[in-house]
């Protein structure tokens, strides 16, 4: 059986006494959509923290492609193709959308920086950029400021900024936040494509997009995985209903 691309063993990270994560086993393979869920406070931030290197495990490992990565930086992570998004947007809010992406193939590649004039200009920046623009329906908003897109297309460009570090695999922390019905379908069908080309570690609160998505739930409360499965085995579990998802959103999706 093929081992997990990304795969945390006893994972444990403690905030004095608070246990944020506690002995947390996770694997994310090829092709796959891996989700994980859990209410507020139950250590999902702080999972994404640790696989992106953020912050360090008081305890567990964590290997990425067959290598431990447990005690890299997170630059380092990222050119071994470790690729996070975040919960909150972070774009450059003057730079074009291009610029944008631009800059983060110029991280990729370690070309130096030169802030002084349009990364964009470059053509082996540029292009590169324009591809991954153009993955995420953004090609027609190449050279509008970040700053004048609206929530979701700023959440597509966070997107193509990942895209264009030519990741083996994203971290996905709650794309749909803040997002419309329409947006959020719209990144759903986004990401079901790209499932082929890069798995996906998918940490969301919107249900309807989880089970659309997702090939495996891990369920965390209390910073314990207190479930992980298939969606319809999640979907019959009594101590996520009860837990989590709560007895009318269970039935719903059951």
């Amino acid at each position: 059986m093929t081992a997990p691309l990304l795969q945390a063993a006893g994972l444990t990270k403690r905030f004095g006494g608070l246990v944020a994560n506690d002995a947390i086993d996770l694997g994310v393979s090829e092709g796959q959509v891996h989700a994980v869920i859990g209410p507020n406070g139950a250590g999902k931030t702080t999972l994404l923290a640790q696989l992106n290197g953020e912050l360090e495990p008081d305890r567990g490992t964590i290997r990425f492609a067959g290598r431990d990565i447990t005690a890299l930086p997170t630059a380092t992570r990222a050119r071994l193709g470790l690729a996070r998004s975040f919960q909150i947007t972070s774009v450059f809010a003057s730079f074009s959308a291009i610029d944008n992406v631009a800059l983060a193939v110029q991280g990729q590649e370690r070309h130096s920086f030169r802030f002084w004039r349009d990364a964009g200009s470059d053509a082996a920046l540029a292009e590169p950029a324009e591809r991954a623009l153009e993955r995420v329906g953004l090609a027609d908003r190449s050279h509008v400021p970040a700053a004048a897109l609206a929530h979701g297309q700023k959440r597509q460009l966070e997107l193509a900024m990942a895209l264009a570090m030519r990741p083996k695999l994203l971290l996905l922390d709650e794309p749909m936040a803040g997002m419309g019905v329409e947006e959020s379908a719209a990144m759903v069908t986004l990401l079901a494509g790209l499932k082929a080309e890069v798995p996906i570690l998918l940490v969301e609160h919107d249900m309807d997009a989880v089970f659309a998505l997702a090939d495996r739930i891990t369920v965390l409360l209390h910073g314990r995985v207190i479930a992980s499965g298939p969606p319809a085995e999640i979907r019959r579990n009594a101590e996520v209903r009860e837990a989590y998802l709560g007895e009318d959103a269970a039935a719903e999706y059951g």
